[in-house]
């Protein structure tokens, strides 16, 4: 008796836990036709295209760790934004100013800044622009953004700054 009262117990509780049933579907409503022009699928069914991110062509700079020269990820969308316009536009020159803060002697800022500016134009490179469009220089410690003796200060001059023709 136990037994038959469990398994009864045991099925009115499988019974109640199942799915609650689907309301059916509403028929389509009618729609207008113009004859002769085909219907267009409904809005769920047609295939969304998701946007493409937009980058500012007017991002310019590309800043650096204290004694770095290699490129943060953050900047990657920057450079293949100006990589894909110079592929569009072969017609473009650029000039990469590659810059320092103060810290270090004149001699290790020059080259510091020369490896931060043929960074950037290696990644316009990859990204699609010629060789004869891009062309990197380095201006070491001489071109600072900001003159005061602090880390938020040389921050914003360790970068490379992106110049198009006309700009430079």
């Amino acid at each position: 008796m136990k037994k038959a009262l469990f398994s009864a117990l045991s099925l009115a509780l499988l019974y109640g836990c199942a799915s609650t049933p689907v309301e059916p579907e509403k028929p389509a409503e009618p729609s207008v036709q113009t004859p002769g022009l085909p219907v267009a699928p409904p809005v769920a069914a047609r295939p969304v295209q998701p946007a493409a991110p937009q980058v500012d062509l007017s991002k310019r700079s590309v800043f650096y760790e204290y004694d770095k020269y290699d490129i943060k990820d953050e900047y990657r969308p920057v450079l293949q934004a100006h990589g894909k316009y110079l592929a569009e536009n072969r017609g473009k020159k650029m000039l990469i100013q590659g810059n320092c803060d103060e810290r270090g002697s004149r001699e290790y800022n020059i080259a510091l800044g020369q490896r931060r500016a043929e960074g950037v134009k290696r990644m316009l490179l990859l990204m699609g622009a010629t060789n004869t469009q891009v062309e990197s220089v380095s201006l070491g410690e001489e071109k600072p953004r900001c003159l005061d003796h602090n880390e938020a200060c040389w921050w914003q001059n360790r970068r490379s700054d992106m110049l198009y023709g006309g700009e430079y």
